[in-house]
């Protein structure tokens, strides 16, 4: 078990060296243009398939770190760049984990290479789990997925909301109903490949912030996927329903907490993001500052604006520690005993919030303009707060997490 350390090790900091060039040289040239046009970046994600960056391979390799830093890592250097070009090139990644944790062997070595495509013919993919009814109540989703034994082929109606790559990806994997009575324990995941009829893009949303990344509805309408499309298979999906049946007739609540377990352990990477957001926008404020004269000297002589760049920094390092030891102890198997996942996503979401929204105020009229990057940050990072579990939502977990108590 590697032992927990605020060092990185030679080849951490090559690859966090690495990253944050091509955060510097590539990413943040094209930030402004991107989240203007509030359309997919090809050109860059393109870039980040030419360098190895955008590959599943890269990603697994961050991922199987023995230490747990390699993953937030890599998402505080891309998303320093720019969170809506970074999460452009990322968002692939929640459809590739979605088939890692549930597919079978040959599902992932057929699924993954088509989601990524290659450096001169990239491709993305989506997943599809938030209804417009059913964001953070999971329980209340209504897609359905009804197996036609005569055809052998699952057939899925309902309509997916905020998902990332919806309706643009070369493949879905959609979160689906196959056992109502049993809530969150009876969904099954579903790979929709390419060209597939039935699936179409709904409404595409003009956001507030991570504009450069596409975020539709997907409509299903009598999609019909073969059986060998159900990730991990029918015989797996049948057992495992019959498991959560007999788990909900002697005790359903050690389930509903085996699931929150796995939430947990997905959260820090999220804070990850946060973190790499509000260190841009503090360093913007802390540049600005140092250079900036009012009445003769630097706007940071002046003790309102210095302590507010001290509070800056211990926050952000903060945030950092927090998403580092959850990391660590996800990667490690330490059960998240005090809801750590949750503590780490909740703080740096709020920190990435707050700080953006200091850095505006200490570039004065310049920070509410578009003509510096702060303004973009700081509607970038209000979706931190949001996806993944709102700041409610984690409160709730961690709450409940120490109470043992059903808070409501």
């Amino acid at each position: 078990m590697a032992e927990f350390t605020l060092d990185l090790n030679d080849d951490q900091k090559q690859v966090r060296d690495w990253l944050h060039g091509f955060a510097a040289d590539v990413i943040r040239p094209a930030a402004s243009e991107w989240d203007e046009r509030e359309e997919t970046p090809w050109p860059v994600i393109q870039e980040a398939a030419k360098v190895g960056i955008y590959s599943l391979d890269f990603y697994a390799q961050q991922f199987f770190d023995p230490t747990g830093l390699g993953i937030p890592m890599a998402m505080e250097e891309l998303f320093w760049g720019d969170a809506g070009i970074a999460l452009s090139i990322v968002g692939t990644g929640l459809a590739a984990v979605g088939v890692l944790a549930n597919g079978t062997e040959e599902q992932i070595g057929t699924w993954i290479p088509q989601m990524y495509g290659d450096a001169n013919d990239v491709k993305v993919a989506a997943f599809c789990s938030s209804e417009p009814d059913a964001g953070s109540d999971v329980a209340s989703m209504r897609t359905r997925a009804v197996y036609d034994g005569a055809k052998d082929e699952w057939v899925l109606n309902g309509t997916k909301t905020w998902a990332t790559n919806g309706g643009i990806a070369n493949v879905h994997v959609v979160v689906a109903v196959v056992d109502a009575d049993l809530g969150s324990k009876g969904h099954a995941s579903f790979i929709v490949p390419p060209a597939t009829p039935g699936l179409s893009q709904g409404q595409k949303f003009k956001k507030h912030g991570i504009r450069a990344s596409h975020t539709a509805e997907v409509v299903l309408e009598d999609v019909r996927v073969p059986g060998h499309c159900l990730l991990g298979g029918k015989e797996k999906l049948d057992e495992r329903l019959a498991r959560a049946r007999e788990r909900a007739r002697s005790g359903g609540e050690r389930v509903k907490n085996a699931a929150m377990a796995t939430f947990e352990a997905s959260r820090p990477a999220v804070g990850a993001m946060a973190v790499g957001t509000a260190r841009a926008a503090y360093e913007v404020a802390l540049d600005y500052a140092k250079t900036r004269s009012q009445f003769g000297r630097p706007i940071i002589d002046n003790q309102g604006i210095a302590f507010q760049l001290a509070d800056m920094r211990t926050q952000i390092d903060a945030a950092r520690l927090l998403v580092w030891r959850a990391s660590w102890m996800a990667t490690t198997g330490k059960p998240f005993t005090s809801a750590e996942g949750s503590m780490s996503k909740l703080y740096a979401s709020e920190t990435a919030k707050k700080v953006t929204a200091q850095a505006i105020q200490i570039l004065g009229g310049n920070g509410f303009t578009r003509e510096y990057p702060v303004e973009r940050m700081h509607r970038d990072a209000a979706i931190y707060t949001i996806f993944e579990g709102t700041s409610e939502i984690q409160r709730l977990v961690i709450a409940r997490t120490l109470s043992g108590m059903p808070i409501r």
